[in-house]
């Protein structure tokens, strides 16, 4: 009898667990399904033969796969952009537009701007800027194509991208948002101030900043603002910008790392490996730069001394 009602309540169990992982695994293939398809963001203001252009550009890597579409306004960049500072308004004009496509777990964010018709109208913000604020903005392996009918600074687009969550049920958290935009602000005004002098590129600072957020994030939400600052030290000079950032600049640099922290980003258990992933693929984009910078000596120097730090730091919490 004591044996029989053993078997009962194991096979019980047995029934609960089956039942919850098929709740699960059918659930779990909902949201996949949901995010998988991937969504086309077109800017409001394009006309009708733009509106097709950009469509045709922004579609031409799925080879014919299925996609959504959906249309980015004035009302939008005004939800998603003004809340950092911006002043745009319902009646703002919008061109520039993408489409993000959810990749594998652990594949990081891939970013890439199309030509349109020949010539790359985005005038402002780079691909590297595009990903160090959809990391910061909470976005995670994703393939992201921005393009514009005309020139424009691309502002557009990544509103557009956070539509694009926001419409599959994925809603980015708003302060990290607004600290994506505030990045992507003073990470293109540093590269605008520099962009004539000789020992700067837009991937070392971009890979400086990456590099930053990957240590903050082995250190945790609690690293202090005095931890923050020599980490920036140490990637500026790891990246061989010491002799082209300003201390306003570098002060820049450091009060958007701590309104990330501020924001909650590094609470993401995704963040550090995001970051790490996002440094590699600036690399590898600028593998003629960086192959220079990282010789034997400098790269062994630069990060044992890194390492040493961020070991100590990460010692005190634990």
């Amino acid at each position: 009898m004591r044996r029989r009602k053993i078997m009962k309540k194991i096979i019980t169990m047995i029934s609960i667990l089956l039942a919850s992982w098929t709740f699960l695994a059918f659930n779990h293939g909902q949201a996949l399904a949901d995010t998988e398809t991937p969504v086309v963001t077109l800017g409001g203001s394009l006309t009708a033969s733009q509106r097709q252009g950009t469509i045709d550009t922004l579609t031409q890597p799925l080879n014919g796969s299925n996609y959504q579409t959906i249309t980015v306004t004035g009302s939008d960049l005004v939800k998603y952009l003004n809340p950092s500072g911006d002043n745009f308004t319902t009646s703002s004009g919008v061109w520039s537009s993408a489409m993000i496509q959810k990749t594998s777990s652990g594949s990081g964010i891939n970013v890439k701007i199309l030509s349109y018709n020949g010539k790359n109208n985005i005038t402002t913000i780079t691909a590297n800027q595009y990903k160090n604020a959809a990391l910061t903005a909470g976005i995670t392996d994703a393939n992201i194509y921005v393009t514009s009918a005309v020139p424009i600074d691309g502002s557009g687009a990544l509103a557009g991208v956070y539509a694009a969550y926001a419409k599959n049920g994925n809603s980015l958290n708003q302060e990290q948002v607004n600290a994506a935009q505030d990045e992507i602000n003073t990470l293109s005004g540093i590269t605008q101030e520099n962009k004539d002098k000789d020992g700067y590129t837009d991937s070392q600072l971009n890979n400086a900043v990456a590099g930053a957020k990957s240590q903050m994030a082995k250190v945790g939400n609690n690293i202090s603002d005095s931890q923050i600052r020599d980490i920036v030290t140490n990637q500026i000079n790891i990246n061989h910008l010491g002799d082209t950032i300003t201390n306003e600049q570098k002060n820049q640099i450091v009060n958007i790392l701590i309104e990330i922290r501020d924001s909650g980003a590094l609470k993401n258990s995704n963040f550090k490996q995001q970051a790490a992933e996002l440094s590699k693929q600036i690399q590898a984009g600028a593998k003629n730069i960086f192959d220079k910078l990282n010789t034997p000596e400098n790269r062994n120097f630069f990060q044992q001394l890194i390492d040493s730090i961020v070991n100590f730091f990460t010692s005190l919490f634990k």
